[in-house]
């Protein structure tokens, strides 16, 4: 028999991604691991990853780095975390630029304008936070709440046995199942 174990999701991840396209797919790939690790479900982490990628593109075309660095050395901060309640959360911090970022209206033709409105379609919210003090903006999405499987009981074994799953004399398992064609 063997028994499932939901693992702890990482509360929180942040890792400098360099201003530029050359660090986006490190960050995905930490991050599609770290979510998978902690048992959060494919569809969760595909929104999670894509959410982070748009938001690394816009800090990389429309923000400057962290800092007082050249944009060719710089750097911006990726981070996401679940909370407590479950609920996953993927952050992006730039140095600012020079409007604040809305979702854009393209043209049907236009090569890109539409990173925050597959934000907004993927998130359940999403938002601008300022720091005026340090010259940072950082653009947050809720992916969405409840990401934490459910934990295993403590009784789980002793709940689920085999007398649970009804069988048929005579029959094997995949024998059942072969009138259902």
């Amino acid at each position: 028999m063997a028994l499932v174990v939901a693992q702890e999701v990482p509360t929180s991840s942040s890792m400098a991604v360099p201003h530029g396209p050359a660090g986006v797919g490190k960050a995905r790939h930490r991050m599609r691991d770290q979510l998978r690790t902690g048992g959060v479900s494919e569809s969760v982490i595909d929104d999670a990853v894509l959410i982070l990628s748009e938001l690394l593109s816009n800090a990389c075309r429309h923000g400057r780095p962290l800092g007082d660095s050249p944009a060719e050395d710089g750097d911006v901060r990726a981070a996401w975390r679940v909370d407590s309640s479950g609920r996953l959360t993927v952050e992006v911090t730039d140095g600012g630029g020079p409007t604040r970022p809305v979702p854009a209206t393209p043209s049907v033709t236009a090569r890109g304008g539409r990173g925050l409105n597959i934000i907004t379609a993927l998130a359940k919210d999403w938002g601008v936070r300022d720091d005026v003090r340090r010259g940072e903006v950082t653009v947050w999405a809720v992916v969405r709440d409840n990401v934490v499987p459910a934990r295993r009981r403590d009784d789980f074994p002793a709940r689920v046995t085999t007398s649970a799953v009804p069988t048929m004399p005579g029959l094997a398992f995949a024998d059942a199942f072969d009138d259902l064609d």
